[in-house]
C-alpha cells in the first residue's frame, strides 16, 4: 500500500510538517504545500517536493492531509476537494470535528472526507519544530460515516502502518466533548495558573520556587496564543460547559477550606488522585478481531459487477434479478450500519484500533478495549 501511495500535506507547521516527514521517511511519494513562501523554500531545501501552486501539490494524489489553522480548514477542504479526483481521500488534523464534519456534509464531501485529529503535539510551531516521530504510539481520532466507510478503512490502515497510531473512531460531537475535557480545558487551566502568578506581587519569588508541578501545570501555555484561541473558539460550547463544572469544583474546594473541613478536602483530592492513577495504570488488552462484510459506498460495485438492477447489454429486465439487487443493497446497508456502530461504540468506550485488513469481500479490525468492556 505504502509503496504505491501518493500523498500530499497542505499546511506544514508542526503537525503537518511531522506528517510530511514521517510519510517521506517511510518511502511514500509525498508533496508538501504551505501558503508561506519561506516554508516552501525550506521544504525544498530539505529535498522535499514543495510546488508553489496548491493545485500542483495535490494533483493525482491518493490522500491529502489538511493541516492548516483550524479556522482555515473549511475553505481549504472546499478548495482541495475541487482540485482532486473523487477517489482521493481527504482528511484533516483539526482539534474540533463537529464544524468541519457539518461543512463537509453541506458540500457533498462526506463520502471522501474523513475528519481526523492526531492527539500529539508540542508547544513549539513551524516546520523547523516538526519531527517524524511525533505520532509514535499516539491516539489518532477518525470520524467514520456510513457513506465514507471505505475511505475510513483506507486511512486507518495507512495511519497504523506508517505512523504506528492508535486509531480512535468517534462521532464528531463525542470527539468535541471528550477533547474539551482532555485537551482544551487544560489549556485554559494552565493559562489561568500562569496568569495568576504573572499578576501576583510575589511573581518573581514564586518563579524562584517553581519546580515540576508548576512547570508541568503550565507547559501548554507555551503554545502560540493564536493556535490556542482558534481551538477554544471553535469548541466554545463544550469548553464553556466543562468550565462551569470546574468552577463548581473550585467552589467546593473553597468552601471546604473556609470551613476547615479536612474530610471534604481529602475526599476531593482522593477522587482526583484516583483518576490520575487510572490514567497511569490504564490497560487495554487486545479484543477478539471483528470481521464485517465489506459494504461498498452507495453506487460502487466490485470489479466486473453490474450496478444494482442493471442488466448486461442485450438482456431483458428480470424481476427476480431486480428483487435480488434490492435485497443485496439492503444487506449492504445493514452491514455498513453494523460496522459503523461497532466503530463508534469502540471509541466511545475508550478503545482503539491497531489494524484494519480489507479484502474484496470483508474488512477485519484488530482492536484493544479497556478491561470490563
Amino acid at each position: 500500500m505504502v509503496d504505491s501511495l501518493r500523498a500530499a500535506v497542505v499546511g506544514t507547521g508542526l503537525i503537518g510538517g511531522s506528517i510530511l516527514l514521517r510519510l517521506r521517511e517511510r518511502g511514500v511519494d509525498v508533496a508538501g504545500w504551505d501558503p508561506d513562501a519561506a516554508t516552501r523554500a525550506e521544504g525544498r531545501a530539505r529535498g522535499i517536493d514543495f510546488p508553489d501552486a496548491l493545485a500542483d501539490a495535490v494533483r493525482d494524489r491518493d490522500v491529502v492531509f489538511l493541516c492548516g489553522p483550524l479556522s482555515s480548514l473549511p475553505e481549504t477542504l472546499r478548495t482541495v476537494g475541487g482540485l482532486t479526483g473523487t477517489d482521493c481521500v481527504l482528511t484533516d488534523v483539526g482539534s474540533t470535528k463537529g464544524g468541519i464534519a457539518a461543512y463537509a456534509a453541506g458540500h457533498g464531501l462526506t463520502g471522501r472526507f474523513v475528519p481526523g485529529h492526531p492527539m500529539a503535539g508540542t508547544e513549539r510551531a513551524g516546520l523547523t519544530a516538526a519531527s517524524p516521530a511525533l505520532f509514535d504510539g499516539a491516539a489518532w481520532v477518525l470520524c467514520p460515516t456510513a457513506a465514507g466507510l471505505d475511505r475510513f478503512r483506507t486511512l486507518a490502515a495507512l495511519l497504523v502502518d506508517v505512523f504506528g497510531a492508535r486509531i480512535v473512531p468517534l462521532d464528531p460531537d463525542a470527539h468535541d466533548a471528550a477533547a474539551a475535557l482532555a485537551s482544551h480545558l487544560p489549556h485554559l487551566l494552565a493559562g489561568a495558573l500562569a496568569a495568576t502568578v504573572a499578576e501576583a506581587d510575589l511573581r518573581d519569588a514564586a518563579l524562584g520556587l517553581a519546580a515540576g508541578s508548576f512547570r508541568d501545570g503550565t507547559r501548554v501555555v507555551g503554545t502560540p496564543a493564536a493556535r490556542t484561541v482558534d481551538m477554544l473558539l471553535n469548541n466554545r460550547d463544550q469548553v464553556l460547559a466543562q468550565l462551569d463544572r470546574v468552577r463548581g469544583l473550585l467552589d467546593r474546594y473553597a468552601a471546604a477550606l473556609r470551613g476547615g473541613d479536612a474530610a471534604a478536602l481529602a475526599d476531593l483530592q482522593q477522587r482526583a488522585r484516583g483518576l490520575r492513577l487510572a490514567l497511569l495504570d490504564r490497560e487495554l488488552p487486545a479484543a477478539a478481531p471483528r470481521t464485517f462484510p465489506r459494504a461498498l459506498p452507495p453506487g460502487a460495485e466490485p470489479d466486473g459487477a453490474e450496478p444494482d438492477g442493471a442488466e448486461p447489454d442485450g438482456a431483458e429486465p428480470d424481476d427476480a434479478a431486480a428483487d435480488g439487487a434490492a435485497a443485496d443493497g439492503a444487506a449492504r446497508g445493514a452491514a455498513a450500519d453494523g460496522e459503523l456502530a461497532y466503530l463508534l461504540s469502540l471509541g466511545a468506550a475508550g478503545g482503539y484500533l491497531t489494524g484494519c485488513a480489507v479484502t474484496d469481500a470483508t474488512v477485519t479490525y484488530a482492536a484493544h478495549l479497556p478491561r470490563g468492556c
